[in-house]
């Protein structure tokens, strides 16, 4: 099952993807996004816990997509989590999760634009492509299938990255939260139907030139792992987000260094999820 979150009418509402390919729907349902149908109950074998909104429905491809969940408790990034990306950094493999956190201002929609720091603030952003968790039940110190149990399903994120502000300290929050620079979305793809979010490919393209390519089988602590290991700390709520970390390609690591700009566009993609694509703008 594909759940997404719709703007209408300067309001959101949470609805259920149906059809095929360019007939998709969306069915509106009696939520007013992704995290208000999770809470209401488990979403198991295509069905959830809310009702649908009569005959409300559009065509998916007219929707306008909000971020998938406009406000999370809480959102989890994880810092060096595939192997290809600590080879291109030099750096050793983890023996722990490395954790850090973005804030709710920070996400934007799957095809809103990006905001980047003003040039006199940074102009050092980069991209991320990031296989998210979204959890679905409320999970605490879980065993490994305990927190397969929990996630509800996955979705793309993009953790655009300012990286001065980044490592101008050891701490990463100050250049991972910038307002709107963290496209969530388009969909939550249900783990009934894309499995535990090992063995899928991800990238990132930049105006049409790939930069990320890689698989979830390279990240060294898998989703389930991160579930249970986050839940040994603090009590994961529906809706949560956990981004996974990002595969080697990053602009940082490059040679010469690449940085995103103002009008350009950035297609971040997760097999058997979709894609965001967002123009880089400088508000």
């Amino acid at each position: 099952m594909q759940l997404v979150t719709v703007r209408i009418d300067g309001a959101t509402q949470a609805g259920r993807v149906v059809g095929e390919g360019d007939d998709r729907e969306v069915v509106l349902l009696d939520a007013p996004d992704v995290r208000a149908v999770l809470e209401a109950g488990p979403v198991t074998s295509g069905e959830v816990g809310v009702a649908e909104q009569g005959s409300g429905a559009l065509p998916l491809r007219d929707a306008d997509l909000a971020p998938l969940i406009p406000a999370p408790d809480k959102i989890v990034c994880v810092g060096l989590n595939y192997r290809d990306h600590a080879a291109e950094t030099d750096s050793a493999l983890p023996a722990a999760p490395i954790y850090f956190a973005k804030y709710r201002r920070a996400l934007t929609g799957p095809y809103d634009p990006v905001v980047l720091p003003a040039p006199d603030v940074s102009t050092k952003a980069d991209w991320e492509v990031e296989l998210a968790v979204v959890i679905g039940r409320p999970v605490r110190n879980a065993r490994a299938d305990e927190a397969l149990d929990a996630i509800a399903g996955f979705t793309v994120l993009n953790d655009v990255s300012v990286r001065d502000w980044q490592f101008r300290t050891s701490q990463f929050l100050a250049g991972k939260t910038f307002e709107k620079s963290t496209p969530l979305g388009p969909t939550l793809v249900t783990t009934d139907e894309i499995g535990d979010g090992t063995g899928l490919e991800v990238s990132c393209n930049i105006d049409g030139v790939t930069k990320q390519s890689s698989n979830t089988d390279q990240l060294i602590f898998k989703p389930a792992e991160l579930v249970a290991d986050l839940s040994t700390i603090m009590t994961l709520d529906p809706g949560d987000v956990i981004a996974t970390g990002t595969p080697g390609g990053v602009g940082q690591a490059r040679d010469p260094q690449e940085w995103l700009a103002p009008g350009m566009v950035m297609r971040t993609t997760i097999e058997g999820i979709g894609s965001t694509e967002n123009r880089c703008i400088i508000a």
